[in-house]
């Protein structure tokens, strides 16, 4: 090339990265634009005729601007990892990274919930409609299980309260576990949502090293700890649910690597979690789509016999003690439209969800998602990279798996409000798109991630 050719080569690659960043903050404007939307739209409707039965719409929250606790611990914890997180991922070997990742998105998790201080942490757990005020009625496991289905729907003798209801029983029996192992009660079940809800951003990197974007990873470490979502993981079942499903997919993706150790084992193993994910609520039948995802990026099918394998030894299972899926899942649907989901218009929900996803996801993977699917045609069309794929095809694919099944959650109406904490397993998939974003601007994106959690924990008064 020419002195005068590569002068012009220069000048097109600063262009168009100065024009990558224009778009990547339009993006996030855009967003925030739709999340100003829905709350305008939202509190119109709201006043009108109280259609919506949120608070604060989209959002199921009320304003209450305050401080608590955790405030002075989230501002610290936030300004370290904004401000050394970027370098810190860099730097580390690869397995303290993944463990401080956990460590740092669970003390996030904690400092956000304790801004409510126990009203934040342990009481959501405890309320009247949650799992645990109906531990004491699975004295006898066998016999609850065979007739859990005889109290779905609100018309039945002792129906169930709301969460228990509306979810398969694997979730309650988490619950009936920890209280059979001396750990009942809503601070314990609290600190088992926190933790296993945290180590989701463990899971991801996990995945992401597996799938050959071992860089990405790195770069996604910070925002995957200071992920916004956290607000609803903290003293939320969704966010135990996220963590299931986040395992499941991460030994999906090991089992698929080309250097798995005991591939058929992960692939097992893989199944049980995905499986046992279904079984805890059923809206997460559509993590099969960012499981699919996951093959895709690894252009193989090897590890699916032996994890449907392990997801049909869950079903198995639950089928032989008397609780048939399909079954729940109808009154489910039922008892749904029994109860507010038949007053919120669908018309509203179906974008305003969206700006939920703002939300929980930040501004940095929104803008992320948009390099992201820029990068999807090439992505699906380029080979898996064994060691580490420069071009973040496997971010670009798993995050297109993310999108597909929050739009399919989305058309369903089976998700009229609440999904900031309904839709964290697949959010959480939206956030390596971060790190797709120039690492000149992450502690900037970083910041605004940050911000997202610290306004809304402190703004309003979130439900979960």
């Amino acid at each position: 090339m020419t002195p005068r050719g590569l002068q012009h080569h220069r000048h097109d690659t600063v262009g168009a990265g100065r024009a990558g960043r224009r778009l990547d903050a339009l993006t996030a404007l855009v967003a925030g634009a739709l999340v100003v939307l829905a709350a305008v739209v939202g509190r119109a409707i709201e006043r009108a005729d109280g259609s919506l039965r949120v608070g604060w719409p989209p959002l199921y929250a009320d304003w209450l601007p305050h401080t608590g606790p955790g405030t002075v611990a989230a501002l610290v914890l936030a300004v370290a990892v904004v401000v050394g997180g970027p370098s810190v991922a860099r730097a580390l070997p690869w397995r303290p990274l993944v463990a401080l990742t956990w460590a740092v998105s669970a003390l996030w998790t904690f400092a956000l919930a304790l801004v409510d201080g126990r009203r934040g942490f342990a009481e959501p757990l405890e309320s009247p409609y949650e799992y645990l005020v109906s531990v004491d009625r699975f004295a006898d496991v066998g016999a609850a299980l065979r007739g859990f289905t005889g109290h779905i729907l609100l018309g039945q003798p002792d129906n169930w309260p709301t969460h228990v209801a509306g979810h398969p029983p694997g979730a309650v029996l988490t619950f009936v576990a920890l209280d059979r192992l001396g750990l009942g009660g809503g601070a314990w079940a609290g600190t088992w949502c926190v933790v296993a809800g945290a180590s989701a951003a463990a899971a991801v990197l996990v995945a992401l090293r597996a799938l050959g974007a071992a860089r990405a990873a790195r770069a996604a470490a910070p925002f995957l700890a200071l992920f916004p979502g956290a607000v609803w993981v903290g003293a939320s079942a969704d966010g135990y649910f996220m963590g299931v499903a986040a395992w499941g997919l991460a030994l999906l993706a090991v089992s698929a690597s080309p250097g798995a150790r005991a591939p058929r084992s992960a692939a097992l193993a893989a199944g049980l979690l995905l499986g046992w994910t279904v079984y805890l609520s059923y809206g997460l039948v559509l993590i099969a789509i960012p499981a699919v995802a996951v093959l895709v990026c690894a252009r193989t099918a090897r590890p699916l016999p032996y994890a449907l394998a392990g997801a049909l030894v869950v079903a198995a299972a639950f089928t032989a003690a008397g609780f048939w899926w399909w079954e729940g899942y109808h009154l489910v649907v039922e008892r749904y439209y029994q109860g507010v989901a038949a007053i919120r218009p669908y018309g509203y929900w179906v974008w305003a969800n969206l700006a939920t996803v703002v939300v929980t996801a930040g501004a940095a993977s929104v803008a992320g998602v948009r390099r992201s699917l820029a990068r999807l045609p090439g992505a699906l069309r380029s080979r898996p990279h064994p060691a580490d794929d420069p071009s973040g095809a496997p971010v670009a694919v798993l995050v297109a798996g993310a999108l597909c099944a929050i739009a399919v959650a989305d058309l369903s109406g089976m998700s009229k409000a609440e999904t900031e904490r309904i839709w964290l397993p697949f959010v959480l998939w939206l956030v390596p798109a971060a790190a797709l974003l120039p690492h000149r601007d992450h502690r900037v994106w970083l910041a605004l991630q940050a911000a997202t959690a610290l306004l809304v924990n402190h703004l309003l008064s979130t439900a979960w």
